[in-house]
C-alpha cells in the first residue's frame, strides 16, 4: 500500500480482515519491516526494523521473516515472535527518511501514552 499505512501479520496469518489489504504494484518499492525477538538468556525483547524493497508489504514481510529465521539461528537463545508490520515508504531511503510509522489509538494523554507503550523503564536503549 503506498499510502503510509502499516501492513501487520503474525506468522504467515496474513491481515486480518479489518486490515487493509497491500496489493502489489507491479514496481518493486521500499518497505520498513519490524520484528520482535525474545532473547531468553538475556530476558529481553527486541525490536529490529529491516529495509526491503519488494513489490508489496506481504512479500517483505516473507522476505524479513525469512531474515528473522537467520538471525534466530545465528544467535542462542533468540526465539521469533511472530509478528511482523510492514510500512510502505515514501520514496527512496536517504537522510532522515521515515523508515516505520505505527499509529495506535488511545485516549491516555501523552505522558502516560509514553510509560505505556515506550518507556516502562525495562528498556534496554544504548
Amino acid at each position: 500500500m503506498s499510502d503510509g499505512v502499516p501492513s501487520a501479520r503474525r506468522g504467515c496469518t496474513g491481515p486480518t480482515p479489518d486490515e487493509p489489504r497491500d496489493e502489489p504494484t507491479g514496481e518493486p518499492s521500499w518497505y520498513g519491516v519490524r520484528c520482535v525477538f525474545r532473547h531468553g538468556p538475556l530476558g529481553v525483547y527486541e525490536e529490529r526494523i529491516t529495509l526491503w524493497t519488494a513489490r508489496s508489504a506481504d512479500e517483505a514481510i516473507e522476505r524479513a521473516e525469512a531474515e528473522a529465521a537467520e538471525y534466530c539461528e545465528d544467535l542462542d537463545g533468540v526465539e521469533y515472535a511472530r509478528l511482523a508490520q510492514a510500512f510502505t515508504l515514501f520514496g527512496t531511503p536517504g537522510d532522515g527518511a521515515e523508515v516505520f510509522s505505527l499509529m495506535r489509538g488511545s485516549t491516555l494523554p501523552p505522558g502516560e501514552y509514553v510509560d505505556r507503550y515506550f518507556a516502562t523503564g525495562d528498556e534496554r536503549t544504548a
